[in-house]
């Protein structure tokens, strides 16, 4: 959910199949060699504010190190059907930056990254200066044995609530189905709804905010055997709980990224999951997108000052809590002028890498802690980056230092669907499908049950999987 479109769309199956079927030839043809002080980079942060960021870093590149860089700013939901043409034409970019994990373990499935160079980069920087959790996200084989990607940056799904209203009806923070239901049920009464929660069928935000509640439950996309397992008991109670909390205690109609948000700003919801990228227009930073629930006209800070946050949440299924996020990362692909590319990359997560994730710090959480001499040298200058759009604030003068501590750790405790389990191509297909949502918004709208919900996404899947075999 990257602030361009808050959604990632279209990992189409089609795609994916396409991707598998003669783009492989295209890549070992490759084209003309780039010459070594020539690389072209595509960047997925192709909003023009961070455009004009990420071309102060490369210019600083440059300069320093005399490789020129052509620099493409590209929109992540064209991404997969850019690299199918791009790769057919043997035209694939050196480096790709801010690639997010299903198209990173997708266009390592079809064969078209250089994870020996983005090995190297990593050791070169200091392995133990990453997060283990990202790197391990972000690799293939035992705790990551085969690093497919530069890990950069990440956001994470959060629950924010309305702490005047849970400290006024004696209720605990909402950090489990149990506190969820219980909160929704009891402040869900006049104009405000109990949950703000994504139903929308077309939109990936809504499968991103039931992966968050379902990873709570232990419900995985696949099973130990690779067999997917969205009919599970976790899963079908996931289901259960995803409908009680939309349904019954939201507000009425198709929900999306855009009316859950609204929603909560006025003031006319008690609970929200949404990404971290909501922090800054929730402190009213962003101009656009302003809290304007009634009491925000006399006190602009009244919502954030009366809003909490529950990183990571817990079901009854599961052992222990789990964090759905994002991470984002530098890949460098097979076709790349590699030594130019290698120091591109270390350059962007070294010199230019409070840059990068300075650019929107609510949501580019660093991944990399520090250096072997400075170990909390990128998270102590996050703290201190500025947060916001029209008007901007250090994010140590908008949020204490226990959450922002929650945040940085928070990547340790994210987890995501089929990825450790080498199901990255399914978990693309899913996200240019959209069996889920669809099962989603079937179920929250009164169609189908929440047990058919489960079912019916467990079927599509299972027909997605089959599809790529």
């Amino acid at each position: 959910m990257r602030r361009r479109s808050r959604r990632s769309r279209a990992l189409a199956a089609a795609v994916a199949v396409a991707l598998g079927i003669g783009l492989l030839s295209g890549c070992a043809a490759g084209g003309e060699s780039a010459p070594d002080n020539r690389i072209t980079v595509w960047s997925l942060e192709n909003l023009t504010p961070r455009m004009e960021v990420t071309k102060k870093i490369v210019a600083a590149f440059e300069k320093e190190s005399g490789v020129q860089v052509d620099l493409v700013g590209v929109d992540e939901g064209q991404l997969p059907q850019l690299i199918m043409s791009a790769a057919a034409a043997g035209t694939l970019p050196d480096v790709l930056g801010g690639v997010p994990l299903a198209s990173v373990w997708q266009m390592y499935t079809n064969g078209l990254l250089d994870t020996a160079a983005a090995g190297r980069i990593v050791e070169g920087l200091g392995t133990g200066t990453f997060n283990r959790n990202a790197l391990t996200l972000t690799g293939d084989g035992d705790g990551g044995a085969t690093r497919l990607s530069v890990p950069s940056d990440a956001w994470m799904q959060i629950l924010v609530y309305r702490k005047d209203l849970f400290a006024k009806a004696g209720l605990p923070a909402p950090d489990s189905y149990d506190t969820m239901l219980r909160a929704a049920k009891t402040l869900n009464a006049g104009e405000v709804s109990g949950m703000s929660l994504a139903t929308d069928p077309s939109d990936v935000f809504t499968q991103q905010s039931f992966e968050d509640l379902a990873l709570a439950n232990g419900c995985g996309l696949v099973g130990p055997g690779g067999d997917v397992g969205l009919d599970s008991p976790q899963c079908r109670q996931a289901f259960a709980t995803y409908h009680q909390l939309a349904a019954d205690y939201g507000a009425p109609g198709t929900q999306s990224v855009d009316s859950t948000r609204a929603t909560y700003f006025a003031g006319r919801s008690a609970m929200i999951v949404w990404s971290t990228f909501l922090l800054d227009e929730l402190a009213g930073l962003r101009a656009d997108a302003l809290p304007s629930c009634a009491q925000c006209a006399q006190d602009p800070d009244f919502l954030s000052d009366n809003s909490g946050i529950v990183t990571a949440l817990k079901g009854p299924g599961a052992a222990e809590p789990a964090q759905f996020g994002e991470i984002a990362s530098w890949a460098v692909t097979r076709t790349a002028e590699t030594a130019a590319s290698e120091k591109f990359v270390t350059y962007m997560m070294g010199t230019g890498y409070e840059g990068w994730f300075g650019m929107a710090p609510e949501g580019k959480i660093p991944v990399r802690d520090g250096t072997a001499e400075d170990p909390d040298r990128y998270l102590e200058a996050w703290r201190a980056s500025d947060v916001g759009v029209d008007t901007k604030k250090p994010m140590k003068s908008v949020f204490s230092a226990e959450f922002l501590d929650r945040l940085a750790s928070g990547v340790s405790d994210m987890r995501r669907w089929g990825l450790t389990e080498g199901q990255g191509a399914l978990v693309g297909a899913t996200l240019g499908e959209l069996p889920i949502p669809k099962a989603v918004g079937a179920m929250t709208s009164g169609q189908i049950s929440p047990e058919e919900a489960a079912r019916e996404a467990d079927e599509e899947v299972t027909a997605l999987q089959k599809s790529l075999q």
